[in-house]
């Protein structure tokens, strides 16, 4: 039987100070789902073309590899709520704005997103990624935003993404480690953000092994195949050209 993915990324560690060799190209449960701040109750009705319709389109051209009508769609929905109470809540445009290098944009939504849920660590680790594509050398900024005092992520994964990506002292080897528990689940998240993780420090071949393995994770072909995140790593690869 073939070792896990994970397993075989360990491996490699205790065999070489280099963590990959260099040139290496149901029911979910509501604890593992990233986390989707609830719409207003205001958005939404049974027509066409109402936001919350929109918005699933969107997704649904995000899922189709099509980032840019994606973007179309998310601001129709934004628009079509003229108090603008709708854009806090526009998570999926955040990520549309960064597989289509609008990092400041991407910045932007991810910060007002972080501004109605302060707790979501993966819209923090979102913003980061797009501060670092702006402006490599900062990352990582000594001002990123942070959970709020005495507050963390209360999946081990995620806290040991958000380490990583504030650098807070997790390593890339902590994280890989967080995702050898033998849940799927843990193993697919370690793998994505380790992907987008490299990416950001330009470490292409790393990031593309490991985004990869993470598309083809368990979790994500079989009971995590509609969570949006399991989709973005099979649409990452798309648009590398690593499918």
């Amino acid at each position: 039987m073939m070792k896990p993915i994970i397993a075989l990324i360990l491996t490699a560690l205790s065999l070489s100070d280099a963590f990959l060799p260099s040139g290496s190209s149901t029911r979910l449960s509501s604890s593992v789902i990233r986390h989707q701040t609830p719409l207003p109750s205001s958005i939404g009705s049974s027509e066409s073309e109402s936001p919350r319709t929109l918005i699933r389109k969107g997704m649904q051209s995000f899922r189709d590899g099509d980032v840019s009508a994606s973007l179309e769609y998310f601001d129709r929905a934004d628009n079509a709520v003229d108090d603008g109470s709708l854009k806090p809540y526009l998570w999926q445009r955040g990520i549309s704005y960064y597989y289509l290098d609008q990092f400041r944009k991407g910045s932007d939504q991810f910060r007002l997103d972080v501004s109605v849920n302060p707790l979501d660590v993966e819209e923090i680790v979102w913003d980061i990624a797009c501060l670092a594509r702006i402006d490599p050398q900062s990352f990582p900024q000594p001002k990123q935003m942070t959970l709020p005092a005495g507050k963390k992520d209360r999946r081990k994964i995620m806290s040991t993404v958000y380490s990583l990506f504030r650098g807070d002292g997790a390593t890339e080897r902590d994280l890989a480690e967080a995702g050898h528990t033998g849940n799927i689940t843990d193993e697919f998240y370690s793998l994505f953000y380790l992907g987008l993780y490299c990416e950001i420090r330009g470490e292409n071949a790393k990031a593309e092994t490991y985004m990869k393995a993470a598309a083809a994770n368990k979790y994500a072909t079989g009971p995590g195949a509609g969570d949006y995140m399991t989709s973005c790593a099979k649409v990452h690869c798309k648009l590398r050209g690593w499918a």
